[in-house]
C-alpha cells in the first residue's frame, strides 16, 4: 500500500513539474511565408517545412518558447507584425536600413547572395560592374518578387529594365518558363533549390556576378520583432549563438545545404 501511494506520490509530483514547465514557456507566435523554398514552403502533407522553419523550432527550444507559426503573404508580413498577428518574422527577411527604421533584427541567422537566372539558349553575359550591367540589360524584362531586397537593388541600379513584380517566388519563376519575363532575380539558394534544381528548372541557368551589396540586400538574414521588445530579441540572439555553437545550426544546414549558409561576413 505504500508503495502504491508513493508511486502516485510520484506521479503527482512529475506531472506538476511538467506542468510548471510548460506554464514556464512563453507563446510565441512565428511569421513566416510559406512560399521560398527551400527556406520556408508548404510541403506535400500541407505543413510548413524548410531551413527557416527548422531553424525557428531550434531556436524556440533553446530559448524556451512555445512557438506556433502563422503563414502570411510577404507583402504584408511587415504590417502583419506591426499589428500583432505574431510576436516575430522568421522568414527569410534580410537586415536593411529601410526596414530598420519601422522593426528591430536580431543578429543573422544565414547570408546568401542574389542572382540573375536566364534560359539557356540566351545569348547573354552580365559584367561584373553594375553600370555596365545596366547597359547590357536596358530593354528587357526581369521577374521578381514584389517588397523585397532585389526589387528595391534592380529599381536603384538597374533603371532600364522593365520590372514585373510578383507575389511569390514561385510565380515570377513560372512567367520565366512562360516566355513572359527574359530574367528573373532571387536569393541564389531560393533560385538552385527552388528552380534550378528542379525539373522545370533544367532548361535554364545563372548569368552573371553573386550580387551582396550591403546596402540593398543587408546584413544577412535575421528575425524581425516589434521596436522596443528587447527581451525577446535578446533571447532569440542568445537562441542563435547557442545552436551555431552546439551542433544543433550545422545539423540543420547540412540537411538542406552542401555549404555553410551562414556566410562568411
Amino acid at each position: 500500500m505504500r508503495g502504491l501511494l508513493g508511486t502516485v506520490a510520484l506521479a503527482a509530483t512529475l506531472a506538476f513539474g511538467l506542468g510548471a514547465q510548460a506554464q514556464d514557456q512563453e507563446k510565441v507566435l512565428i511569421g513566416t511565408e510559406g512560399a521560398y523554398p527551400p527556406f520556408n514552403y508548404i510541403d506535400s502533407d500541407g505543413e510548413l517545412a524548410g531551413f527557416d522553419v527548422e531553424i525557428a523550432k531550434a531556436l524556440c527550444d533553446a530559448a524556451n518558447f512555445d512557438c506556433e507559426f502563422v503563414v502570411q503573404d510577404w507583402d504584408g508580413i511587415i504590417p502583419g507584425l506591426l499589428a500583432k498577428k505574431y510576436d516575430a518574422i522568421i522568414a527569410s527577411m534580410s537586415i536593411t536600413e529601410e526596414r530598420k527604421e519601422v522593426v528591430d533584427f536580431t543578429d543573422k541567422y544565414y547570408q546568401t547572395p542574389a542572382k540573375f537566372v536566364k534560359p539557356k539558349d540566351m545569348d547573354l553575359e552580365i559584367p561584373d560592374d553594375i553600370d555596365e550591367a545596366a547597359e547590357v540589360l536596358d530593354g528587357m524584362t526581369v521577374g521578381v518578387q514584389r517588397a523585397t531586397i532585389h526589387e528595391n537593388f534592380l529599381k536603384d541600379n538597374f533603371p532600364g529594365v522593365d520590372l514585373s513584380l510578383y507575389a511569390s517566388q514561385e510565380e515570377a519563376n513560372l512567367d520565366l518558363t512562360n516566355g513572359r519575363v527574359d530574367l528573373v532575380m532571387a536569393d541564389s539558394v531560393v533560385l538552385l533549390e527552388g528552380f534550378l534544381n528542379k525539373e522545370e528548372g533544367e532548361d535554364y541557368e545563372f548569368v552573371g556576378p553573386d550580387y551582396s551589396e550591403e546596402e540593398w540586400h543587408g546584413e544577412g538574414v535575421g528575425i524581425a520583432v516589434r521596436p522596443g521588445e528587447d527581451e525577446l530579441r535578446k533571447a532569440f540572439n542568445e537562441a542563435i549563438a547557442e545552436i551555431r555553437e552546439n551542433s544543433t545550426y550545422k545539423e540543420i544546414n547540412d540537411k538542406y545545404f552542401d555549404f555553410d549558409a551562414y556566410g562568411s561576413r
